[in-house]
């Protein structure tokens, strides 16, 4: 047998290395991100406004997969389940990652089973209420709940739904006592709380913000530590005298745990230049999402928040034994 070209087994040496590493340039084909719930919700029409831009960046098309379902959490479970290559991604907020993944037995856990990539967007959530409540502000709300316990109602959609979870929350701080009414969906609880049919809801603000400009609906308090640029007559919660209830609604992108550094960096990346976009970030500002500074758009911040989110909520579920429905 004659001997072999040195440079022959060199070059061969040489591509069985290069060969598999330039297979494992990411990303490779498109990406699916999960959604959880349909389209046209909010995660959703986020997804979509970052999407275009994203692309860009990675050079890959985004494709996007909603799985509604049990509180956001058959598609958590979707990617927590996924292999970890940065292929499946999870886009949620703090219902689907939080609350539902406290009120629901689930075969995954969101916050050990998920690297966060990083923080999107957050809007507030503020007290309203329908025109003929009487109280003008929320000291005189508490004082008119207070006197008539269990009489008003609140409404909410689903048991450890944000809405929920935010009345519970308000209950506790101000010793106040109301009924807790679920629907199917945000719509036809604002037909219901704007007929008066109902008097009380929490809301994620930006979704409601027309009601209130109309003047259909009225609101008492942004619960957030500052106002809020799109309604800046409307005051904090903490300025209108209940110090300390926060229930901010952010949004997020996780990986399967395991995912490599260099792809939760790709898509980070990705992530904060859509944010820093002038077409994107002008959009979602005038939806009322307030963009995370540039420190909390790291994967580590949004870890920092994730976790002390649940350390925050499992006690009021807990205590108030909230189960799904």
């Amino acid at each position: 047998m004659g001997k072999l070209n040195p440079v022959i087994v060199a070059l061969a040496a040489a591509l069985s290395i290069v060969g598999p590493a330039a297979a494992e340039v990411y990303p490779s084909r498109p990406i699916t991100v999960v959604v959880p719930g349909p389209a046209g919700g909010p995660p959703d029409t986020l997804l979509r406004i970052l999407s275009d831009r994203m692309q860009a960046s990675l050079g890959q098309p985004i494709v996007i997969e909603n799985a509604g379902g049990a509180g956001g959490t058959i598609a958590v479970g979707r990617v927590a389940r996924a292999a970890p290559d940065g292929y499946t991604v999870s886009i949620g907020h703090v219902a689907s990652h939080v609350f539902s993944s406290i009120v629901y037995r689930l075969q995954h856990d969101a916050l050990n089973d998920l690297a966060p990539v990083g923080l999107l967007t957050t809007t507030p959530t503020w007290i309203i209420a329908t025109n003929t409540v009487p109280a003008k502000d929320l000291k005189e709300l508490i004082a008119w709940l207070k006197a008539r316990p269990d009489e008003a109602s609140a409404g909410i959609v689903g048991h450890g739904s944000p809405a929920h979870l935010c009345g519970v929350h308000f209950q506790n701080s101000t010793g106040t006592r109301f009924k807790f009414v679920p629907y199917r969906g945000g719509a036809p609880l604002m037909q219901d709380l704007v007929a008066g049919h109902i008097q009380l809801a929490c809301a994620e603000a930006s979704n409601t913000r027309g009601l209130v400009q109309s003047g259909k609906l009225k609101a008492y308090a942004v619960m957030s530590k500052t106002r809020w640029a799109k309604a800046p007559d409307v005051p904090t919660i903490d300025e209108a005298g209940v110090p300390g209830l926060y229930v901010p609604f952010w949004h997020g992108l996780w990986v399967p745990r395991g995912t490599s550094g260099d792809v939760v960096a790709k898509l980070n990346a990705a992530t904060v230049a859509a944010l820093m976009d002038p077409d994107v970030s002008k959009r979602l500002i005038e939806l009322g999402h307030e963009l995370p500074a540039p420190a909390q758009r790291t994967p580590e911040a949004l870890a920092t928040i994730h976790r002390a989110e649940i350390e925050k909520w499992a006690p009021v579920i807990k205590a108030a034994n909230i189960k799904p429905e």
